[in-house]
């Protein structure tokens, strides 16, 4: 009966699915001719490194649309296939048929949501991979394996996201007994925990490891930017070579205070004239003449799959939770 009920948006799905497969096979393959392609360039100049980053050039803005395309499908499923479970039972009243049978109802519910989060776990779990896939040569020469972005999109990641929106969703339908305000609710809910997560949450899985960096005029000019609105002392874009960064102090002085923010604005604003040729021009040396340093907070990338399978883990036991919750609910409602 569960699959009776569910085989209609399953076929939608399958066909979803099978549309991101033919796109993601084709630019997996083309991504592959491309690569070869610079790698015979890079063998007849010998120098692959210039080459191949033209290639994650090429196609870091097609990967990173295709995974926030993936980021929606846990929000579909969880409007489309997870708030309606419930709540169109009793929006329409067929409940009373449905909970009246030799089947009690937490069975009922409980098979219906295995059926839902099981296939939502399958279509994303399929998208993932395939992605996964298609992105791996251009990832392997970026080494973005913990960008916000990409983390969330490839491997493990995607089946729990898919398995918590739609026990979400069902749990939001039976609590508001509406089909249309449960899928409002379930999107913004879902929206919610996908942002949370990599932002709040993904930092703190592990203690980070931690180093001190002096900011030299070198290492300030290899920084993305400086300072924020308010003129607060910071650098922004500090790598650490095979590392993801968590966070980074503000700019220190020796005595490990933060840079006083005038003289911060001054070294923006009206540094003494140098000739620095460096991306900030004079205010690197003029910043770097205060024997300033970082605080630099990382996980290195060798934690990746222990990050994976901890966040994945997490999605489940949240998942589990929720179903729990409503397996209670369905058993003490009149």
């Amino acid at each position: 009966m569960s699959w009776r009920l569910f085989r209609t948006p399953a076929l939608a799905g399958a066909l979803a699915l099978a549309a991101l497969a033919a796109y993601l096979i084709s630019t997996g393959l083309d991504i592959r001719a491309a690569r070869d392609g610079y790698l015979a360039q890079c063998h007849a100049t010998a120098g692959c490194a210039p080459v191949l980053a033209r290639l994650v050039g090429d196609y870091r803005t097609r990967l990173l649309l295709l995974a926030g395309v993936l980021g929606l499908v846990p929000v579909l499923i969880g409007m489309f296939w997870g708030a309606p479970l419930v709540a169109r039972e009793l929006e329409t009243g067929t409940h009373r048929l449905a909970w009246n049978q030799s089947v009690p109802r937490r069975r009922w519910l409980a098979v219906r949501l295995a059926t839902v989060v099981l296939a939502a776990m399958l279509v994303a779990g399929a998208a993932a991979a395939l992605l996964t896939w298609a992105a791996a040569p251009v990832d392997a020469v970026a080494g973005d394996r913990f960008g916000t972005v990409n983390f969330g999109a490839r491997f493990l990641s995607p089946v729990g996201q898919a398995a918590l929106a739609a026990a979400l969703g069902a749990a939001t339908g039976l609590f508001l007994r509406r089909t249309l305000p449960a899928m409002a609710l379930t999107a913004v809910a879902v929206l919610t925990v996908l942002f949370v997560m990599p932002n709040a949450v993904r930092p703190h899985l592990m203690p980070a490891l931690h180093v001190t960096r002096a900011m030299t005029a070198e290492e300030i000019d290899r920084a993305h930017s400086l300072g924020t609105l308010g003129s607060a002392p910071v650098v922004k874009g500090i790598d650490v070579p095979g590392a993801w960064v968590t966070s980074t102090s503000e700019l220190l002085t020796p005595d490990g205070r933060p840079l006083d923010p005038g003289v911060f604005d001054d070294c923006l604003m009206r540094a003494p004239k140098t000739g620095a040729t460096g991306t900030f021009g004079d205010s690197s040396p003029c910043l770097a003449a205060h024997d300033l340093h970082l605080n630099i907070a990382f996980q290195p990338n060798d934690r990746f799959w222990r990050f994976q399978l901890t966040e994945t883990g997490l999605y489940l036991l949240l998942s589990a939770l929720v179903a729990a919750l409503s397996l209670w609910r369905i058993r003490h409602r009149t």
